[in-house]
């Protein structure tokens, strides 16, 4: 999301902009894995320890690429952005070397007995365990082509996408708590607070189905090859193409949706903390304005 536009805090809450933001996400997490599908699985990179003989690091090869982008990043105040969370602890990482911009506060600030949100351990374990395997299988593909830099280095890509996509789930809470808080306060408060019910507040099946649609049209559309002229080339053998379609759409439907959902009902529970009574009781009372 663009926070330097001049947009205001209610024009970048919109729900139209914010779904033109998760549109253009889907986007890059496609081309990111049509990128990473033309390697091997190469397990071995997501093996904690197996270069530890090498380079003296503990953790997986993905995870020591993770750090070392991470870091880079950070100095370049990539983290200082409402909508990135990095993989690594941000206690390891180092500050900017430039003045961090001044972004307006869009999300509410989590409690000091709370952390913000991050779900990235989740993402990394599920595309690490299903979805490098998924496209990456079939029956004339290596399991092990040595391509260990090239391969991390589209992992990175897609993960890091992957994880703006899903935590965008917070833009999305808050875009529809502030449009009518008086539904949600009541399961917010409930004790325990009723997750069932926000998820509800939250969920669209219809969009979401159209979603899975939109997915796999533009999975068979960009993972298509052409020909010299631009004409499409058909498989001979009917095969997948670049990228397996419905890989793609299990992704989506298996994963990110589910999780970005986690991540919105995690967002709401803690919305109220430390918003004084007043206020609550202001919002409520439109309940029957």
């Amino acid at each position: 999301m663009n926070f330097t536009t001049g947009a205001t805090v209610a024009e970048l809450l919109s729900l139209e902009t914010i779904r033109s933001q998760l549109i253009r996400l889907e986007d890059t997490i496609i081309f990111s894995l049509i990128e990473r599908a033309q390697f091997a699985h190469n397990a071995r990179i997501y093996e904690p320890g197996a270069f530890k003989e090498e380079m003296g690091f503990d953790g997986s090869w993905l995870e020591w690429f993770l750090y070392e982008i991470e870091t880079f990043h950070a100095k370049a105040r990539r983290y200082t952005s409402p909508d990135e969370q990095p993989f690594t602890p941000l206690n390891k990482l180092p500050s900017p070397v430039i003045t961090p911009q001044t972004f307006p506060a869009i999300l509410y600030p989590p409690a000091a007995d709370h952390p913000s949100v991050n779900a990235n351990s989740r993402i990394l374990d599920f595309y690490v365990k299903h979805i490098v395997p998924g496209i990456t299988s079939g029956p004339d593909r290596l399991a092990d082509d040595g391509n260990y830099g090239s391969a991390a280095t589209r992992d990175v890509e897609v993960l890091q996408a992957l994880s703006r996509r899903i935590h965008f789930g917070m833009f999305v809470s808050e875009s529809k708590f502030l449009s009518a808080p008086h539904d949600f306060i009541p399961h917010i408060l409930a004790s325990p607070p009723n997750s069932d019910a926000l998820a509800a507040l939250i969920t669209k099946p219809a969009v979401e189905a159209k979603l899975l649609v939109r997915l796999a049209n533009k999975a068979r559309v960009y993972g298509c090859e052409m020909d010299a002229d631009g004409r499409v080339v058909a498989n001979p053998d009917g095969g997948r193409g670049k990228i397996d379609i419905e890989e793609v759409v299990g992704l989506y439907r298996d994963w990110v949706i589910p999780l970005t959902k986690d991540v919105e009902v995690d967002y709401l529970i803690h919305r109220l903390d430390g918003v004084p009574q007043e206020t609550i009781d202001a919002w409520m009372s439109k309940a029957s304005a």
